[in-house]
């Protein structure tokens, strides 16, 4: 019976430092170089549109050189894990369809006009893992000079369904509707 608790009682003291050591340690997120933010907003279809991303900055640095590619390049349209878009309806992104759920956003910059990208495969770093089949929609969206300077990457949501990407003095547009 000795010997039996003994057992009992080593297998769960190994089970529970093994458990202790097996937790991961929670990231706080708010303390990285690129902190995450979301907008959300209900716009005027009723749908909810939100954008979960991490906002990097420019500190000094050049876009399209040493930050977001140029040309026929994805990016994952913020830092660290790939952005995050989500609708709650069925919408259309500049008049094409877009069925509800989670989409991973990317783009490809370019001059006058970005191609936005939305991947069925939301939950992924970067845009190491991204493939092209598993776009559910691309969209050209208007790019032009922002009024203003943003150091950090942002972007807004209006009521009406403009979503805004912000950054450095670049200004991308697209609708949801």
């Amino acid at each position: 019976m000795k010997k039996v608790f003994t057992v009992l009682s080593m297998a769960g003291l190994l089970l529970a430092t093994t458990t202790l050591f097996a937790q991961e340690k929670k990231e706080d997120k708010s303390k990285r170089p690129s902190p995450p933010a979301k907008v959300t907003e209900i716009i005027a279809s009723g749908a909810i549109i939100s954008i979960d991303y991490s906002q990097p900055a420019i500190k000094g640095r050049t876009i399209g050189k040493d930050l977001e590619p140029k040309g026929n390049a994805v990016w994952r349209t913020g830092a660290n894990e790939a952005t995050i878009f989500e609708t709650s309806k069925n919408v259309k992104i500049n008049g094409q369809d877009l069925p509800a759920g989670k989409y991973s956003l990317f783009s490809i910059a370019g001059d006058g006009q970005w191609t936005i990208i939305f991947n069925k495969t939301w939950n992924q770093w970067g845009a190491y893992d991204y493939k092209m089949a598993e776009d559910a929609l691309r969209v050209k969206a208007n790019a032009g000079k922002a009024a203003a300077f943003a150091e950090k990457m942002t972007f807004t949501i209006s009521k009406s369904g403009t979503v805004t990407l912000l950054w450095g003095d670049n200004k991308v547009d697209f609708k949801v509707e």
